[in-house]
This record gives structure tokens, sequence and C-alpha cells, in this order.
């Protein structure tokens, strides 16, 4: 018995270092690039609070396009939403900052080819409170808001009333990064100031690390500072 058991297992080895890779034809009906180029792909940051399942059912309601748009779920972190209309996925793609269950999810419009840092970034508001009133210029709130990202835009003008007592700034955020909450800014007269930032649309984060990744309570830090006390 154990020979006969011995024997299949090595024609079991030999038949998995023999397997090829299959080829796939090049051929229209293993493609599917004209309904994916009608779609979103996207990642949930904290799978662990945040169920795919619930994603998929309960985004189309939240977005209120119901039957114009349908989820997939690709992975535990990973999904696609294809749309009927060009102008339903500009107008959700165009919102900003996405949450769900309180939790950011990176949203992006579907490529053939994705370059290495997919579904990597943010393009989030930034408000930016405490800027000294003489370097009220675009170039000081260009140079702070990098402090929080790439900044793609700078909607200033001098010329017009500004009501809120924030400037905003667009940037494209890194989630594998820390939220910056402040920058000390020294003045050239030697003055030192506290920058103070804050992100629109987004909601939870660890507030130990201020990643968007975790909770608190599986913040690393907050592990490790737990197993040394221990």
């Amino acid at each position: 018995m154990s020979s006969r058991l011995d024997k299949a297992m090595q024609h079991m080895s030999l038949e998995e270092e023999e397997d090829k890779p299959f080829v796939l034809p090049d051929r229209p009906e293993f493609y599917s690039t004209e309904r994916n180029a009608m779609s979103l792909v996207g990642r949930l940051l904290n799978p662990q609070c945040q169920k795919m399942e619930d994603l998929i059912r309960e985004i189309p309601r939240k977005w209120q396009l119901y039957d114009r748009v349908k989820g997939v779920g690709l992975s535990k972190e990973r999904f696609q939403f294809i749309f009927k209309h060009e102008h339903d996925l500009l107008d959700i793609l165009n919102i900003g900052v996405h949450t769900f269950d309180k939790w950011s999810i990176v949203l992006e419009r579907w490529v053939e080819k994705p370059p290495e840092d997919h579904l990597q970034y943010l393009m989030v508001w930034l408000q930016m409170r405490n800027i000294p009133i003489n370097h009220y210029t675009p170039g000081t709130i260009s140079s702070l808001g990098g402090f929080a990202g790439q900044v793609v835009d700078v909607p200033f003008d001098r010329e017009k009333a500004q009501y809120k007592d924030y400037v905003r700034v667009l940037v494209k955020f890194d989630v594998s990064k820390p939220l910056r909450r402040s920058k000390k800014l020294t003045l050239p007269s030697g003055e030192v100031v506290n920058i103070l930032y804050d992100y629109e649309r987004l909601q939870k984060r660890c507030y130990t690390c201020q990643r968007l990744t975790h909770e608190q309570s599986h913040c690393p830090f907050v592990v490790e500072s737990k197993q040394g006390g221990a």
C-alpha cells in the first residue's frame, strides 16, 4: 500500500513539473476590452473593516445609479464597477475621494496596462490654515501643499474675495504614507509658525500614525508599544 502511494505521489510530482503554461489565444472572444473601457477599478484601503460583498451591493445605491452600474469583486481588496454610461463614470470619478464604511477607497479608470503605482494614490483637496498674511501667495501655498502630497492644482486668486479661513490645494496623496496634520514654517524674519492641514472627504484613519489602512487598535506602533510594555 505504501509503495503504491509513493509511486502515485512521484507520478503526480512529475506531472506538475512537466505542466506547461496555457497560452491564451489572441482572439476577440478572450478579451473584454470594450466592457472594461467603461469601468472604474478600485481598492479597499482597510479590508479588515470593509467587506467586499457589502461594497458591491451598497455602492450603486450610494451613488444613486442602481441598475446603471454593476460591481465585480476581483480579490479581497480589489474591485471593478462597470458603467452603462460614460457621463455617470466621469461624474463619479470627478467627485474626488470616495469612502465606504467611513474608510477611504481608491478609484481609477481602467487601463489595459496599469503602471506599477496603480491604485496607490488619492486625489484629495487639502485645506491649509494659519499661513502668515504677508506670504499669502501661490508660491507659498504650493510649497506648503507639497509637504502633504504632489500638488496638482492651486485655485488661489488674489484678485478675488476669500470667504473661508483656509486655502485649498488639490494634492495627489500616496496612501502608503501618513496624513500630515501640520508643518512648522520658519519665516525670513526668523519667526516660526505652525501651518495646519485638513483633508476634505477623508473620514476614518489611525489616530496614532495617521494612516488610512488600519484602525488604531491594529496600528503597528500601538501593537509594538503594548508588546514592549508587556
